[in-house]
């Protein structure tokens, strides 16, 4: 892990996993109703897909199981949850050489205000001086561009074994812009889209969601950011994605340019009244449900370790 707010240039010291690998092909479908179901507290509730009980054989049989970290109501330090991740991904190529890789792992929580950069990401995309950073910066060994993360947007981190999916990057991505124009479509009535060429989610000219994933022996990590109600100025700071000609945007922002001008062809649902606790609820609500959907799986909730909570 490197932190690098604090040096005058951006090194990249990490030794990169093998081969990363991109693909398409269509989603495949399934019903997964939600509702409060575990981690429940007097000072907090989280929402998964109900957990569907099966024989003690066998933990899930019709559908791959995915063991679920449902933080979506918290800021999770991005240096925590980065560790957290590799951490995973060495248990589950351990489990792999022993054939004993029996569920998949999803995370799902926000994080404190960060810049992060992947592999290739220039430093000309940064329109501060480094030694002086707004916040932490940190280069990762995932794909893409420079990105920010914050409270209000929505961050998956899927840790998936593609060999029981399928083996194709290009699959991937598009599966998890699936799960967004989905959720959009879906809880928002937004026409949400793809463009060619670029990875990511767009409502008209303004980008709501980015994806940077890195796959090591064909497990994934890392994953996808949906700005819901996110302050938006940081990216002001950055070229995000290194994509110079687009705007980024919020469910939030789109809902209340709608408000403004039923003609824009932004939704056809009033929403202007929603919170923002709500507008996040209702979007985490169904992200968990498009993510099972698309990738037909049945979630099982987990206990947060404590290194993370």
């Amino acid at each position: 892990m490197w932190y690098l707010s604090s040096f005058s240039r951006i090194q990249n010291p990490l030794t990169l996993y093998p081969a990363e690998m991109i693909v398409f092909t269509s989603s495949m479908f399934c019903s997964a109703p939600t509702w409060p179901l575990c981690n429940k507290s007097k000072s907090k509730q989280h929402y998964v897909t109900p957990i569907v009980r099966r024989p003690t054989l066998t933990r899930c049989q019709a559908k791959r199981c995915c063991d679920c970290y449902d933080m979506y109501k918290e800021l999770v330090p991005y240096a925590k949850a980065w560790s957290w991740q590799k951490a995973i991904v060495d248990k589950r190529k351990a489990q792999i050489e022993r054939n004993e890789d029996l569920a998949d792992t999803l995370i799902i929580l926000q994080h404190q205000q960060v810049y992060t950069l992947g592999t290739g990401s220039s430093e000309e995309n940064l329109h501060f001086d480094l030694k002086n950073a707004p916040f932490e910066l940190y280069r990762t060994e995932r794909g893409g561009e420079v990105t920010y993360h914050g409270p209000g947007q929505l961050v998956m981190y899927p840790i998936i074994n593609l060999r029981y999916h399928k083996m194709d990057l290009h699959w991937y991505l598009r599966s998890l812009e699936e799960v967004i124009i989905r959720v959009l479509s879906s809880s928002f009535s937004l026409e949400a889209s793809r463009i060619d060429g670029l990875t990511g989610v767009w409502v008209g000219g303004w980008k709501l969601a980015a994806i940077g994933i890195r796959v090591s022996q064909w497990v994934t990590y890392h994953g996808l950011a949906l700005n819901v109600t996110t302050d938006l100025s940081p990216f002001q700071q950055i070229v995000p994605c290194g994509i110079r000609d687009r705007q980024v945007g919020s469910i939030k922002g789109l809902l209340r340019e709608h408000s403004r001008s039923h003609s824009n062809g932004f939704g056809t649902e009033n929403h202007q009244d929603i919170d923002d606790i709500q507008l996040i609820d209702i979007t985490h609500r169904s992200l968990v449900k498009e993510f099972c959907e698309v990738f037909q799986v049945e979630l099982e909730c987990k206990p947060i370790p404590l290194l993370i909570s």
